[in-house]
């Protein structure tokens, strides 16, 4: 098969791969779609101690089942594996499982990811795309997934009505974008304003959430100004920016991996009652409930997502690094 494949810091290459041999209670996907992820960026830039090449990344996958129960049935996969057995397992809290894994991963053990013409998958992990949802358009529901996980933790967390609220989201990627959207589509909610340096990506994410968009440095983003900001980007400079613009017992919700550390202002988190939650993935209630939405089409056109064929993915990280890509989503097609 052919696949493409992280071989060093700021590496991929298109290349002959082996086909992938199933695991017992595994089957082989033909993938039909599979898109960057920014986790596949962070593997990239060589952050991401997780990943280590030479690897297949890529864990947004759909595709065709080619044996085992979904034989010849179109499919999405949900990459994350986790034990079933733990505590956090047995509660339907399955994405704190201290043994999880994930499709496109080199930890705890290898699984080779969904950015080639054939992958190996769990058959547990595996849905049945519904009727009325495209293949491509699947692939959206791993990263839909992480973001209605993280505006439902968010509405938990606030101290009043949504209704209420002054909203940031940083960041016009995807998790970025789909946020908005549910919080559009979902939750009847637009006062929002989306910050990203990139304004072309900021155009584009304007075509189809109601916000206000703005670069980081607007005068909008004002000190003690929001109740709610989804911090989707990582970074050192953007969560200085979120505890400096969060409102007295306000919620942080916290999504970005880019740098894993740094300085931050904990003094005023103590002192204003600032809520701060970290979150990374989802349930898999929460993939079933993205599959489900992007079948009913409730998140709107979907013609923010970009489809390029999997032979040219190089370009795209490429693109994605410097800053070019217009775009919130690029999936690769094989």
């Amino acid at each position: 098969m052919h696949a493409l494949v992280y071989t060093g810091t700021q590496k991929i290459d298109y290349r002959e791969e082996k086909d992938p041999t199933p695991k017992p209670g595994e089957n082989i996907i033909k993938v039909q779609a599979s898109g960057i992820c920014g986790s596949d960026m962070h593997a990239y830039h060589g952050n991401d101690e997780r990943r280590i090449p030479p690897l297949i990344l890529g864990h947004e996958i759909s595709g065709i089942s080619l044996d085992g129960k979904y034989k010849d049935k179109s499919v999405v996969v949900n990459p994350l594996i986790s034990c079933e057995n733990c505590n956090y397992c047995q509660n339907e809290r399955e994405h704190l499982c201290p043994e999880r894994t994930m499709i496109g991963m080199s930890t705890p053990i290898k699984r080779e990811g969904g950015f080639a013409e054939l992958v190996s998958v769990p058959e547990k992990n595996i849905y049945e795309i519904p009727k009325n949802l495209s293949i491509k358009e699947a692939a959206l529901a791993e990263p839909a997934a992480v973001a209605l996980h993280a505006v439902l933790l968010a509405e938990k967390n606030l101290k009043k009505p949504l209704s209420e609220c002054k909203i940031l989201i940083q960041g016009a990627g995807a998790i970025g974008l789909l946020c908005g959207l549910f919080l559009n589509k979902e939750k009847n909610y637009s006062n929002i304003i989306m910050s990203d340096p990139n304004k072309k990506r900021l155009n584009e994410c304007g075509k189809y959430l109601k916000a206000s968009f703005v670069v980081p440095d607007d005068k909008s983003i004002k000190e003690n100004h929001f109740d709610l900001i989804l911090e989707s980007v990582g970074l050192e400079i953007t969560r200085h920016q979120a505890i400096n613009s969060i409102a007295p017992g306000g919620t942080i919700v916290h999504i970005g991996l880019t740098q894993p550390s740094g300085t931050f202002n904990f003094k005023k988190l103590t002192i204003q009652e600032v809520t701060l939650v970290g979150t990374y993935c989802y349930t898999n209630e929460d993939f079933k409930n993205s599959l489900a939405i992007l079948k009913d089409k409730k998140l709107g056109d979907l013609g923010w997502i970009e489809y390029r064929d999997l032979k040219k993915g190089s370009d795209a990280f490429q693109e994605i690094h410097n800053g070019s890509c217009i775009a919130p989503k690029i999936i690769l097609i094989p």
